[in-house]
């Protein structure tokens, strides 16, 4: 989730820096990368793009995917044009593989990685809950609209984000309501057996994401994905 410094109010002492963090609900890591975004930045034609890092607070299974692999995958040189947004490099790109338990007691690694750039930020994940993709769209109550992509079940659907204002100066922190996300939720198999992927990107300001964008990004990163199958 891409952070973005803003200025001071007036009247605000000197010491004290107002970052504001766009951040997805549910999502981990965000106040790490809205302290991140009071550190001087340089501008996107002079700093090089992120490469991944990745924390591991679980081991993943063998046969699934890795926050790091899942990084690797969507960290693309291409990505910003798929975006419509060539010119910018990625500011962050992480990986994570968190603890998960599934509603029959198994417990297994939720790996996602995210990256962000100045006007989008990308997240993937891959949801191992045994939970066909049209069983999740009858959850959402109707929010979400079926699709087929690269011959799997799909669902589009939107998200809200949250705003998260971090006062440096006296430490306390404020959430409001942020923008639009838009999620595309992909079965890994064609015949809808449980596992899926799911890619969401969201803005640094108030405009709704592209869904062209975001089925650029689906369509491009997915089949390289280990493991996935060709319909």
């Amino acid at each position: 989730m891409v952070d973005e410094v803003v200025e001071p109010e007036k009247g605000m002492s000197t010491g004290a820096q107002v970052v504001a963090a766009v951040v997805m609900v549910a999502g981990v890591a965000g106040l790490m990368w809205a302290l991140a975004g009071a550190l001087p930045q340089n501008t996107a034609d002079d700093r090089p793009p992120a490469t991944c890092s990745s924390t591991r607070s679980a081991s993943p299974s063998a046969r699934h995917v890795s926050g790091a692999q899942l990084c690797t995958a969507l960290n693309r040189a291409d990505l910003s044009s798929l975006l419509g947004t060539p010119q910018e490099h990625a500011r962050t790109a992480t990986g994570h593989d968190l603890p998960f338990e599934a509603p029959d007691g198994t417990r297994h690694s939720n790996p996602e990685a995210t990256v962000t750039f100045d006007t989008y930020s990308v997240r993937i994940s891959a949801l191992y809950d045994n939970l066909p993709v049209a069983d999740m769209a009858r959850l959402l109550d109707g929010a979400a609209q079926p699709r087929t992509v690269l011959g799997h079940p799909a669902a589009l659907y939107s998200d809200r984000t949250i705003a998260l204002t971090l006062d440096l100066g006296s430490g306390k922190a404020d959430t409001g309501p942020g923008g639009i996300a838009r999620s595309m939720l992909v079965a890994q198999d064609a015949k809808d057996g449980g596992d899926s992927y799911e890619i969401v990107i969201w803005r640094q300001d108030d405009v709704v994401p592209d869904d062209a964008a975001l089925l650029r990004v689906v369509e491009t990163v997915l089949p390289d994905l280990p493991g996935w199958t060709t319909a």
